[in-house]
């Protein structure tokens, strides 16, 4: 008989050094850092351990992870300049026949291709706790010019989609007669004679 193995796993895992868990880099990590590098071990995990550095996550898969939209892109320039990350190829927004995907290294991701492309584990290079949120802070306010300026023109599109929308389905209301002209209130015999009576028993009154 074979020894039965202990703590078997018989799901899929992906391992992580308790010495990662452990650095300032990791511990000065936002929740949004988290997600995004928890979102890219998953899909390495998809591609059976393969493909290490050209794994593709789309914004759209951080969203239905859980994240903000507005979150990605400062967590991911976060988790790449803490050295969980590298960023292997930029993503490309606009419609679905141009956009392409960004694509993914994981630093500590273990891989079928770890012995031909080791992980790198660059977050060891920083030392200490300071110096980590130091660089977390500096990298989630420094936006790329050319992506908000995008972001900005996307923003402009649907604005306009929006207003295009809004006025093609306003309907147009005649105004009927009665709302354009005052119906002039004619004077009849009756109203007359009773504005005659009300000043002759006033004038009664008053003689009197």
């Amino acid at each position: 008989m074979s020894p039965k193995r202990r703590n078997s796993i018989n799901e899929q895992f992906s391992p992580r050094l308790i010495a990662m868990l452990e650095s300032p880099a990791y511990r000065a990590l936002s929740v949004s850092g988290h997600l995004v590098i928890s979102r890219i071990e998953i899909e390495l995990g998809h591609h059976g351990g393969n493909e290490n550095g050209r794994l593709p996550v789309t914004t759209d898969d951080f969203v239905e992870y859980g994240m903000h939209r507005s979150s990605v892109a400062p967590a991911i320039r976060e988790a790449e300049a803490l050295g969980f990350i590298r960023v292997t190829e930029r993503g490309r927004a606009g419609n679905a026949e141009h956009r392409t995907p960004s694509r993914f290294f994981l630093t500590f991701g273990h891989s079928r291709d770890s012995r031909k492309f080791p992980p790198t584990h660059e977050w060891r290079r920083i030392k200490t706790l300071e110096e980590a949120e130091r660089i977390a802070q500096s990298a989630r306010a420094a936006k790329d010019p050319r992506a908000v300026e995008q972001g900005k023109r996307s923003w402009r599109k649907r604005q306009q989609k929006q207003k295009t929308g809004t006025e093609n389905s306003r309907c147009s209301v005649r105004p009927n007669h009665s709302e354009t002209h005052e119906s002039p209130v004619q004077k009849s015999r009756t109203t007359e004679l009773v504005g005659e009576t009300e000043l002759q028993s006033i004038s009664r009154v008053g003689s009197a």
